[in-house]
């Protein structure tokens, strides 16, 4: 048995500390499509940027990983040019990694308002039967809340006040997060999602991935939710700017 394409990225991700050559195998080096655009397209382009790394500055923390039929998503906790959380994905053809796609966002200084961190909380993967109906419940989620700002269909979503916020700005519990919206609607600050690009899912997880606007900010949101008998349970994110298109240094696009 080879390694499954879950365990290729888990060691992938790894190698970057480590310094372990064997997961770079895992890469297509003829087709290695990139989406971070602060990277070179290509295996070149993963290279320099690993070249760049202070000597035995880097620290790889995989916590959670899922596969989707040919993708792998992972979430991890990284020191790569700073402390970071990042999310992910990778895409599989004949068991090589083809294409990359990920979200960072520099680790807060302290936990968020519940005492959660951006990572912490739970990893148990269970509901594998329910894969197909939670990646297409939390679609409607992001659909019907981030995207149309359909507010009356907020509590449908959720058991009760049941909630737990990974967000470092929001605290746990739906009116948690009613009530951040709320304030930062006050000040004048508003989130608006306008395009849903990837959903993926394993189980009980469920990534989405989508493209909108935080205080004016162009930014990506990569949404990791856990779902519990038909309900949202628990969410992490991670949100970037995108930069301007001057400043990319491949021409893929960040989605």
């Amino acid at each position: 048995m080879g390694l499954s394409n879950k365990q290729k990225v888990v060691d992938l991700l790894k190698s970057i500390e480590t310094g372990a050559t064997e997961p770079v195998a895992y890469i297509n080096a003829e087709k290695y499509i990139q989406h971070n655009l602060g990277v070179a397209d290509g295996l070149a382009g993963f290279g320099q940027l690993l070249q760049q790394l202070p000597q035995g500055s880097a620290k790889v923390n995989t916590v959670r990983a899922f596969e989707d039929g040919d993708f792998v998503f992972a979430h991890t906790e990284y020191n790569f040019f700073g402390p970071k959380i990042g999310f992910d994905i990778f895409r599989f053809e004949d068991g090589k990694i083809v294409e990359h796609w990920d979200n960072l966002q520099e680790t807060p200084a302290s936990t968020n308002p519940s005492g959660h961190s951006m990572i912490d909380g739970s990893s148990a993967l269970t509901d594998l039967d329910k894969t197909k109906g939670n990646k297409s419940f939390v679609r409607s989620f992001v659909d019907d809340i981030l995207v149309n700002g359909s507010m009356g269909k907020l509590a449908s979503y959720f058991d009760g006040d049941n909630y737990i916020q990974h967000n470092p700005l929001i605290p746990d519990q739906l009116s948690g997060l009613g009530k951040a919206i709320g304030e930062w609607a006050a000040q004048g600050i508003t989130m608006k999602y306008d395009t849903i690009h990837q959903v993926l899912g394993e189980g009980n997880f469920v990534l989405v991935v989508s493209e909108g606007h935080l205080g004016g900010i162009h930014n990506a949101f990569y949404d990791l939710f856990r779902v519990e008998n038909g309900k949202i349970a628990e969410h992490w994110d991670v949100i970037e700017a995108i930069p301007a298109k001057e400043h990319w240094k491949n021409q893929n696009g960040k989605f």
